[in-house]
Order: C-alpha cells, then sequence, then structure tokens
C-alpha cells in the first residue's frame, strides 16, 4: 500500500492543482464579465474626451480597481467610430498559482502561457463636448 500511496499522491495532487486553477480561472472570468460590463456602461458611455486611448485607459482603471486579483492582468483596447457604436475589446490573462502560490512562468525550458479570457462590449458613445 505504501508504494501505491506513492505512486498515487502525486497524481492526485497534479489533479487537484489543475482543478483548483479551472475553478479559479472560471470564478474569474465571470467576475470579469460583470466588472467590464459596468465599467463600460459607466465610464466608456460617456467618455471625458473622444480618443480612445484615453476612454480605454478610464475603462482599464475602472477595472484593475474592482477586480483585485494579482495573478491576473486586463488590457483594454478601444474603437471609436464617428457616427457607429464604440466598442471596447476587454482581455484577461490569468497565470495559474500553485494553491495561491506563484509559479514559475517556464518548467524545463517549456513557457507555461496565461490562461486568457476576451469580451467585446458595445455602446453608444454621447459626448456633449461635440
Amino acid at each position: 500500500m505504501t508504494v501505491e500511496l506513492m505512486v498515487a499522491l502525486p497524481v492526485m495532487v497534479v489533479i487537484a492543482l489543475i482543478a483548483f486553477n479551472a475553478l479559479t480561472f472560471f470564478g474569474l472570468c465571470a467576475e470579469y464579465d460583470r466588472v467590464a460590463r459596468n465599467a463600460v456602461r459607466v465610464y466608456a458611455a460617456a467618455p471625458t474626451s473622444l480618443e480612445g486611448a484615453e476612454a480605454a485607459g478610464e475603462v482599464s482603471a475602472a477595472i484593475e480597481a474592482n477586480l483585485g486579483c494579482p495573478t491576473a492582468e486586463s488590457t483594454v483596447e478601444a474603437s471609436l467610430p464617428h457616427l457607429a457604436p464604440a466598442t471596447f475589446t476587454c482581455s484577461l490573462a490569468y497565470h495559474p498559482t500553485l494553491f495561491g502560490l506563484g509559479v514559475r512562468s517556464e518548467v524545463l525550458g517549456v513557457a507555461l502561457p496565461p490562461l486568457r479570457h476576451t469580451v467585446a462590449l458595445s455602446t453608444f458613445v454621447y459626448n456633449p463636448l461635440c
């Protein structure tokens, strides 16, 4: 039984690690969708300027303030056409952890890419300054 335990224990730990990171990522995706939708609704519908970079910066700052996950990175790209709805593409990159502890970004020379989630949201932009 000791030999079986020594063989099965590492496999069980790896399966638990994969399940932990998968469930954390799925929960973070759901939270990110909610936070991104609210940030676009509040900050992008009436931006302070018509510059796409500034509007994307406002949305990105709101997402970072409300997300609060140290192992996740968020990027926002904006497309602000003149007479069409503005489209904000919000991307989340999640770096897997070892039950909350950071892990290396490469193992035996093989890079471990982050898990990615993207959501595109469109809204009409109203700017009374124009």
